[in-house]
């Protein structure tokens, strides 16, 4: 007997799925969007060279159609996850997250919430693409990032930390 869907996902897990449902159901489709003026106490973003760090992030198939195992897309669909799936980054250090998107045929999406499940971010993440973007977080605290099309396992999470003490 297999159980309920929401048996077997964390509250995290629940919250993100949730939070992804009732933005796509709230919201018509808009597309990618960026932080907003009111968000820019949290988190700031731009798309030029300055960058202090830099953090590459990959899409990983953990079990798709074409290569199994068949059994597990069966029972769960395909499964793809974030690489690394947590990150630490300073707070105040603008820091370049390059998300590559392996897949050649399936197309992925990233989106970050701050530590109150407010909606930030979500960029498209196209087939065999780099997308890239300055991300500054002006608050420390853990930033959660998902794939709102293969939810629950294609998650991750930002840690972000105090500035790096000066040498």
């Amino acid at each position: 007997m297999r159980k309920p869907l929401a048996s077997c996902l964390s509250r995290a897990a629940l919250g993100a799925l949730a939070l992804a449902v009732s933005v796509a159901a709230a919201e018509p489709p808009r597309g990618d969007y960026l932080p907003e003026n009111a968000s820019a106490a949290t988190i700031t973003v731009e798309n030029s060279d300055a960058a202090a760090a830099e953090v590459v992030i990959l899409t990983q198939a953990v079990a798709i159609r074409e290569t199994g195992p068949q059994q597990t897309v069966k029972r769960f669909g395909e499964v793809y996850a974030f690489s690394p799936a947590t990150i630490i980054v300073h707070r105040d250090e603008p820091t370049r997250l390059r998300f590559w998107n392996l897949q050649p045929d399936d197309k992925h999406d990233v989106m970050l919430v701050d530590p109150e499940w407010n909606v930030l971010m979500k960029v498209t993440l196209p087939p065999l693409r780099e997308t890239a973007h300055v991300l500054t977080f002006h608050r420390e605290g853990l930033f959660r990032l998902y794939c709102t099309m293969h939810q629950p396992a294609m998650s991750g999470q930002v840690l972000v930390v105090p500035p790096a003490a000066a040498n």
